[in-house]
Parts: C-alpha cells; sequence; structure tokens
C-alpha cells in the first residue's frame, strides 16, 4: 500500500434514553453543508473518545457520540463517562442501517473518526474482526454519508502511529526502513532491526510530511486503509480532512480491564498491587507517551482550524522512551520492586516509535503541556481510586 502525499498542507439499533426520539427528514433531492457546530464523535464512548466529547460540549459544540460498547473496552456493565448533553447511539459501525438512523436523526457539521479495533498484537490473530470494524466500518460511514443529503465540513480520523511500522532508521548517513522483526529473529534475541550493514542504527521520530508508511501489523494496514479511504472519499466530495497520527496515548478514563488496552495501563494497575513489572526484550523498546490532555487538545484543534484542504500530523510527546524507563518511573511513584527485564517478546510489535510534533504545533497552533512523570502521576492517583 503505498503512501498517500500528505505535502498538501502539512445489529440491532438502539437510542440512549433521554433522547428525543423526533425524526428528521433528509432532503434527498440535494446535498447542503452542515454550518452549525455539531459534531459526531465515533467510537465517543471510548478512552479519547468520553474525553474530546467533554471537551467540545464546553466549547459550545453540539455532540453525539456512535459506539457500539464492546466488552472488550467496556466489560459486561459500561460506566458511561459522557455528558448530559452528549447523544448517544449505540450501534455497530458495520451495519449500514446503523449509520442510516444516525445521520437522520443527528447532522454534523463535522465528523470525527475514532472507531476502531486497536489490538496491534491481537490483530495477527484477529484480522477479519479488525479489518472489519476498522476497513468495512469506515467504508459503512462513507456510504451512509454518500446516501445523506448533507454533507459534513470536515472528517478528523485518529489514526495511529503504527502506520510506519519499523519506521525510518539512520545509519551513518544512510537513511533506511528495516524489515519487520521476524519471529525467528525475536527469538534469537535479536532485537534491533537488520540494518543494510554490520554497522549501528538509530531510529529516526517519524513525521508525515517524510516518512513513508510500512504496516508490521494487520492492525496498522487498517489504519492507513482508513486514511486512504478518507483521503479519496474527501477529495471527490470537496471535503476537508484533518488525519491525526497518535503515539501511545495514556491518562485516567483507561481501561484497566481490557489486556489490549497498552503497557501503561497495565503497568499502574501492577506497579499498585506492588507487583514486579516485567519489560520485555533488553528493556530498550523506544515510544512516544502522550498523555490524554494533550490528545484531547490536538484533536479539539483539528476541529477548529479545519485542513484546507487535507493535511496529515503526528501527535505525541515530541519525546523517547524506553520502556525500561517507563517502568522505572512508574515503580518509583508506587514503591514498587524495582522492574525486571526479561528476554520475552510480542510478535507485531516495533522496536521503536516516536515522532516530530513540530508539523502539529505549526498547522495547530498547538504544543503538548503534560511531560511524563506529572501525567503518571494524574494516571496513578486515578487507578488508586478505582482499585479502591
Amino acid at each position: 500500500m503505498t503512501a498517500i502525499d500528505w505535502h498538501v498542507t502539512g445489529g440491532p439499533f438502539g437510542e440512549s434514553s433521554g433522547y428525543d426520539r423526533h425524526s428528521l427528514s433528509p432532503q434527498t433531492n440535494r446535498r447542503l453543508r452542515i454550518l452549525s457546530p455539531s459534531v459526531l464523535v465515533t467510537g465517543g464512548a471510548g478512552f479519547i473518545g468520553s474525553a474530546l466529547t467533554h471537551r467540545l460540549v464546553r466549547a459550545g459544540y453540539e455532540v453525539a457520540v456512535m459506539d457500539s460498547l464492546h466488552p472488550q473496552v467496556h466489560g459486561d456493565h459500561p460506566a458511561i463517562n459522557l455528558p448530559p448533553s452528549a447523544r448517544l447511539f449505540t450501534g455497530d459501525v458495520t451495519h449500514a442501517p446503523d449509520w442510516d438512523a444516525v445521520l437522520r436523526l443527528f447532522r454534523p457539521s463535522q465528523i470525527v473518526h475514532l472507531a476502531a479495533e486497536t489490538g496491534t498484537a491481537q490483530s495477527l490473530s484477529a484480522a477479519t474482526r479488525h479489518g472489519s470494524v476498522n476497513v468495512v466500518g469506515t467504508a459503512q460511514l462513507l456510504d451512509a454519508v454518500s446516501r445523506c443529503a448533507h454533507v459534513p465540513e470536515q472528517f478528523v480520523l485518529a489514526s495511529s502511529r503504527a502506520v510506519y511500522g519499523e519506521g525510518a532508521w539512520q545509519c551513518g548517513t544512510d537513511v533506511f526502513y528495516p524489515r519487520p522483526r521476524s519471529h525467528a529473529q525475536l527469538a534469537a534475541g535479536i532485537w534491533d532491526p537488520e540494518g543494510p550493514t554490520a554497522q549501528p542504527a538509530v531510529p529516526l521520530p517519524s513525521c508525515a510530511g517524510r516518512t513513508e508508511p510500512r504496516p508490521t501489523s494487520i492492525y496498522a494496514a487498517t489504519k492507513l486503509a482508513q486514511e486512504h479511504m478518507l483521503a479519496a472519499w474527501t477529495a471527490a466530495h470537496d471535503v476537508t480532512l484533518s488525519v491525526l497520527r497518535l503515539q501511545n496515548v495514556y491518562g485516567p478514563g483507561q481501561s484497566l480491564t481490557n489486556s489490549y488496552t497498552g503497557i501503561v495501563a497495565l503497568f499502574a494497575r501492577l506497579a499498585r498491587r506492588q507487583r514486579p513489572l516485567e519489560v520485555y526484550e533488553d528493556g530498550k523498546i523506544v515510544r512516544d507517551f502522550v498523555f490524554i490532555d494533550d490528545v484531547v487538545e490536538a484533536l479539539f484543534a483539528a476541529v477548529q482550524r479545519p485542513a484546507a484542504p487535507a493535511r496529515c500530523l503526528d501527535i505525541g510527546s515530541g519525546r523517547a522512551t524506553t520502556i525500561h524507563q517507563l517502568a522505572c518511573t512508574i515503580a518509583s511513584l508506587c514503591g514498587a520492586p524495582e522492574p525486571i527485564v526479561v528476554p520475552k517478546f510480542r510478535d507485531g510489535d516495533v522496536r521503536a516509535a516516536s515522532c516530530d510534533i513540530e508539523p502539529a504545533r505549526d498547522e495547530l497552533d498547538w504544543h503538548p503541556k503534560w511531560g511524563l512523570r506529572d501525567g503518571l502521576r494524574a494516571l496513578l492517583e486515578w487507578v488508586a481510586g478505582q482499585l479502591e
């Protein structure tokens, strides 16, 4: 799958109780732009979506949320954290009638597409599920909008740093893209990707304007497919598009029961119980951990400042952190035992991921405000309340 040129600018269906069930008949004979400040957030009852919904409502937007309330994310008894004014539609993104019902009852000026299956390693054994929700679900959304008489002004897609795969590495003056790390390579304890020479190589921060996407997991491939689909549709319909490739998001509100929710939540839960943290490979896996509030502000800025006509930006803290550094910081904050480095690994994991956030600073007038230690402290305080 080739990269998009981002150099342009840089089920049954149910409704929540309390919602006015008034039917809004679409005008099928013409297509109208929506000018009112209304936003549809798909996956809006999730970690990032619920936080964004609160932010949008505080700013005066009329917000509707579409979410399947999947048990893996929300558990068997979902605790919905949404503002009273937000309209919750419980529906399946792969089910066309659900989309038609939402767009008949709510006409958004913008659509923020967060609904997705997000298990990087899980996707290798659940490819159909990831492809169905992420790819078919996006196609169903676009078809539903095409059937509707009203066209949104902008789509905002929450994409992922996973689209880069191993990303670009540098050896001397040469920049190269390593092959995905194989199971045999990892089983042999060869952690760094193989370069063109025997010389040591270092990973480079990813940037949408210069780093080629090279997915190494089914999940990553589906996220890149979402980008391509939305780019093609919005260009054909003269609708603006903002794609934000998110790094590793963490913070209060993150699921503590979903085993695929991320390493930060897992470590936080274990450390609060005074359990030693196991760090895989040699501890030198690198990630960019970005606090939930900073991600929400980036998404909000994208809504506030529509693209002209399309843009793809990287959202992170701008700092690379090893998993061992992360584990040590969490253990220190909790008074937990020192982390243990174990030669285990997960197929599909990339060695290093961080990003260049300067384009996002310039384009969105945004910058991250939370440092890692402060963000982890806020998360741990929240986790303590959840585990009581």
